[in-house]
């Protein structure tokens, strides 16, 4: 599989799996306590540590070139 291609596996696979975590913690009884600037605060800081995640991975894995 070229890099591209494995790169949006990577990114689909990754918001399908944020995406079910959304989903099962909004179903729960005990998201209606939260305040929605909580849960904002709680999104934007889990993009900002899964940029972070990847970007880490992404220079790990890159080829290194003497």
């Amino acid at each position: 599989m070229p890099p591209r291609n494995r790169l949006v596996a990577t990114i689909f696979i990754a918001l399908l799996i944020g995406s079910i975590g959304l989903n099962n913690m909004s179903r729960s009884g005990r998201f209606e306590a939260y305040r929605s600037v909580d849960v904002l605060q709680l999104l934007g800081s889990g993009m900002c540590f899964g940029v972070a995640l990847v970007a880490l991975i992404m220079l790990i894995r890159k080829p290194r070139t003497p």
